[in-house]
């Protein structure tokens, strides 16, 4: 089997242990991977923290920085292809989309790259006449960024590309479920000519790897991607180091379609949101509303393109869903579901797992009813192809079943009236809203959420700021003899 190794300090290196990862579309070993322990972290953290103050880095200049950023774009959108097959075979998501937003997020360090030499200070108009004084944006430090299994170089991108563009150095840490990409993405930061200790790339399980990287004193920031019972051990774990952190942790999305829209459009939107990616997406719309008139319309057509997706080798460019990244997932789900039609849910489609692949972890597209929020299927977080479909009277009522959620991170509006766009999109209580659209991105747009789906924003060009720290100087600017000590000026 191939074996993947860690990248610190500029090389690859070996763990004391490694574990197999499995092929989520047979469930067999194909790889072996490290598991980072504290002495391969505190190694990690020790290089970056190294890096960070070396001339060979901290020397740069900020449109050095960025051309170095620039070039690993280059260098991404090369090896697209043996990054997106990686993927596909540790993660189970279909070569068509990972070979597609592979070869994006080349944007994204292209991006940042761009913005590296954009950080700029300020110059106070200060109240004291002979003072002057300005402020300097100045590199964080160490940043810790962690991402889970899915969309894993996307969520990488927009950690790495921000705070290598304020002059940051970082330590990341891949998923133990599928991090083959990212082991592979360093050889491409080698290539890129990156001082050695400005980017280290790890794996390993939350204990010990992600506790003592959280937790080292020598990291100033914490980027972390994945769900909210690890985040709030991340933030606990913060309490040590005092490091600033971005939690950004997936949702429940509510997707409204009102009585007006186009439903077969809307119907290809909503099975993008839910249905691709096999659902394992923060932003998925895995709750959908629809105005009473137009709910069994909808529901018959998304029923029948849901029985049509073709579910089957996710190295097959014919295939549209494959299979779920972890058995355990499965078992969540199938767990889930049981426990909604206990309480009144009624399967519309799907539910099970589908017919002739006995093999890997797959999972048919499935459509519920729901009669409200309570039912498990709708309150609770699946990360997977399951869409819970109930109806409203109002907008008001679509309005509050929409916010009715301890989530808030992505949500969708289907109406061809633009006054209710606005209005809905003012009131829904999510960081994103797609108004006849779903599950768009781009490096130019900040993504984050309300409430449980997390605290901060990445993305986009104020990003880079959140990677540094303000630094006000003073100039005194008289030669006269210093005014009274005693007394502040």
């Amino acid at each position: 089997m191939p074996r993947f190794q860690l990248y610190i300090d500029g090389a690859f290196v070996d763990a004391a242990e490694a574990f197999e990862s499995l092929d989520p579309a047979t469930g067999t070993a194909w790889a072996l991977m490290p598991a980072a322990g504290e002495a391969e972290i505190n190694r990690a953290v020790e290089a970056a923290d190294r890096a960070f103050h070396d001339p060979a880095w901290a020397g740069l200049t900020a449109t050095q920085r960025g051309k170095l950023l620039m070039k690993l774009g280059d260098l991404v959108a090369q090896h697209a292809g043996r990054l997106a097959e990686l993927e596909t075979r540790d993660t189970g998501k279909i070569i068509r989309e990972t070979r597609a937003q592979i070869g994006y997020v080349a944007d994204y360090y292209r991006y940042f790259g761009g913005l590296a030499d954009k950080i700029e200070g300020a110059h106070l108009p200060i109240d004291k006449p002979d003072m002057e004084v300005f402020l300097r944006r100045e590199p964080i430090g160490v940043v810790a960024a962690i991402v889970p299994w899915n969309s894993q170089l996307f969520l990488s991108a927009v950690k790495l590309g921000p705070a290598l563009a304020a002059g940051c150095t970082v330590v990341l840490k891949a998923s133990e479920d599928g991090p083959a990409p990212l082991l592979e993405f360093a050889r491409l930061i080698d290539a890129a000519g990156f001082p050695k200790g400005v980017v280290n790339i790890v794996t390993g399980f939350g204990e010990p790897a992600g506790r003592a990287l959280t937790s080292h004193p020598k990291v100033a920031r914490v980027a972390f991607t994945g769900g909210p019972a690890t985040a709030r051990q991340v933030v606990r774990n913060t309490a040590e180091n005092l490091a600033h952190v971005t939690l950004e942790l997936g949702g429940k999305s509510p997707v409204l379609v009102f009585a007006d829209a186009d439903l077969d459009s809307v119907s290809n939107a909503i099975i993008a949101g839910i249905f691709a990616a096999t659902g394992q997406s923060c932003v998925a719309g895995s709750r959908l509303y629809v105005e009473r008139p137009a709910h069994d319309r909808l529901v018959a057509i998304l029923a029948s393109k849901a029985a049509k997706i073709r579910i089957g080798d996710p190295q097959d460019e014919a295939t549209e869903m494959g299979p779920l990244a972890t058995a355990r997932q499965r078992a969540h789900i199938e767990d889930n579901l049981a426990r909604s039609v206990a309480a009144g849910a009624r399967v519309m489609c799907g539910g099970g797992r589908p017919v002739g692949r006995e093999a890997g972890w797959f999972f048919a597209p499935t459509i519920v009813s729901a009669a409200d929020n309570t039912v498990p299927c709708v309150a609770e977080e699946l990360f997977g192809p399951v869409l819970s479909v109930l109806s409203f009277d109002s907008e008001e009522e679509a309005i509050a079943l929409a916010n009715d959620t301890r989530f808030g991170l992505a949500s969708g509006v289907f109406t061809t009236s633009l006054t209710r766009a606005h209005r809905v999109t003012r009131r829904l209580r999510a960081g994103i809203v797609w108004v006849n659209t779903y599950r768009a991105v781009s490096p130019i747009v900040p993504f984050g959420g309300y409430g449980q789906s997390g605290l901060g924003r990445e993305g986009g060009s104020e990003s880079v700021r959140d990677y540094t720290r303000t630094k006000s100087v003073w100039i005194r600017t008289s030669d006269d003899p210093v005014p009274d000590p005693f007394v502040m000026r």
